[in-house]
């Protein structure tokens, strides 16, 4: 399996704005529709990847336990279809469905949101707060597949946590690990 960083981006930066499908209710959904009052998680994922697979559980725990204090969630796949066709949005709904997914998980056909999200791998996760300021982008936690380190979200419900406390978030973040976003051909 292929092993890709996410890339640093500077924390401030605003989240860019979206709409796109959802691929359980197939709905447009946009930013405004999942910000949350106290922060927003905005997570890229696909089906196939061992390294979402991996925390696929946790990522729906994580969203259980804070969407009630505040927090929205969404979670977006960019990948290319035509040669990874694991990854179509009727494959995203059986798999939302599979694991109860209680965000969003919508399907980004132009991969245009990836690209400006700066995203580089599946999973990939964003931390913003009330006002749509990045103040976490990083890895979930420190287990990967086959590393024998439980499954947690610890670094990101330390952001959480943090936002939630009024305090300031760590600076100094691990970037996220996994398989590289799956970007069209060139034309």
């Amino acid at each position: 399996m292929a092993r890709t960083y996410s890339i640093d981006i500077d924390l401030g930066t605003k989240a860019p704005e979206f709409e796109l499908r959802d691929s359980v209710t197939n709905n447009l959904v946009n930013l405004y529709d999942v910000k949350g009052e106290k922060g927003t998680v905005v997570m890229f994922i696909c089906n196939h990847c061992p390294f979402v697979k991996h925390v696929n559980e946790e990522i729906v725990r994580l969203a259980n336990d804070y969407r009630v204090l505040g927090f929205g969630f969404v979670a977006i796949s960019s990948n290319d279809v035509e040669n990874y066709p694991d990854d179509h949005p009727k494959l995203m709904h059986e798999n939302a469905r599979k694991h109860n997914f209680t965000f969003p998980y919508l399907y980004d056909e132009t991969q245009e949101v990836a690209k400006a999200y700066q995203a580089a791998c599946t999973p990939d996760f964003y931390v913003f707060d009330a006002d749509l300021k990045l103040v976490y982008h990083g890895q979930l936690d420190d287990s990967r597949p086959q590393n024998g380190i439980p499954v947690t979200g610890r670094s990101i419900r330390e952001a959480l946590d943090a936002i939630l406390n009024n305090r300031k978030v760590a600076e100094i973040q691990k970037p996220s690990l996994g398989c590289g976003i799956k970007w069209k051909p060139e034309n």
